[in-house]
C-alpha cells in the first residue's frame, strides 16, 4: 500500500471520528453496489471529502488500486482506448522526475498520483479527447490554462491537454510550483 493511502487511513479517524472499519460497515449496511453511489452517499449524507469517500468506497468494494500486484497494469488499463495520450503521460513523467528524487509515482485505477510529502498533482487520460493534469495550488487564482477545480476535488486546479504540443513552459511551471509547495 502506498504512503498516501496509509496516511489517509491513519488520518481518517481523526478527521471523521470513525475508523476505516466503521466506515466500511456503514457503507455495507446501505447496500450500494456502484462506486459512484457510495461516494455520493458518503459525501452527501456524512460530509466526507471526495478523497476520503473514494478511499472508503474502494476499501468497501475491495478495489483498492494498491491491491493490484503490478502497478504498471493500472497504467496500461488507463490508456486502453486512449493510447494516443500515453506519450503525453510519458513526457510529463520524464519532466516531473527532473524536479527531484523525492517524487512518488502512485498509479491508481483511473489516474496516477504524484506525491512528495503530500500529493501535488495527478495525471489522468480523462476522455478520448482530453488529458487532465490535476494540480494542488490552494489559494492560487486561476490564470492562463490553470483552471479552478470543483470544490472538494482531489486537486485545487486542473490543466486540460489535448496533445503533446500542449506541454509547454506554462504547464511545467504550474507543476513545478505545486511540487515545490508539497515539500
Amino acid at each position: 500500500m502506498d504512503k498516501g493511502t496509509q496516511t489517509m487511513i491513519k488520518n481518517l479517524h481523526e478527521k471523521t471520528g470513525k475508523s476505516l472499519d466503521q466506515w466500511i460497515e456503514i457503507v455495507r449496511k446501505e447496500n450500494h453496489t456502484k462506486h459512484g453511489e457510495i461516494i455520493k452517499f458518503l459525501k452527501e449524507d456524512h460530509s466526507l471529502t471526495h478523497g476520503y469517500a473514494n478511499l472508503v468506497a474502494h476499501m468497501a468494494k475491495g478495489t483498492v488500486a494498491d491491491a493490484v500486484e503490478n502497478q504498471d497494469d493500472l497504467i496500461v488499463k488507463q490508456y486502453k482506448g486512449k493510447e494516443h495520450f500515453k506519450p503525453v503521460y510519458d513526457k510529463l513523467i520524464s519532466e516531473i522526475l527532473k524536479l527531484g528524487n523525492d517524487v512518488e509515482i502512485a498509479p491508481k485505477m483511473a489516474y496516477v498520483s504524484l506525491r512528495r510529502k503530500k500529493q501535488f498533482a495527478t495525471l489522468k487520460p480523462a476522455t478520448k479527447t482530453r488529458f487532465e493534469i490535476g494540480i494542488n495550488l490552494k489559494g492560487k487564482t486561476p490564470e492562463g490554462r490553470l483552471e479552478a477545480e470543483k470544490p472538494n476535488s482531489m486537486c485545487s486546479h486542473k490543466i486540460n491537454i489535448t496533445d503533446l504540443s500542449n506541454i509547454d513552459e506554462e504547464v511545467l511551471n504550474w507543476i513545478k510550483e505545486a511540487y515545490t509547495n508539497a515539500g
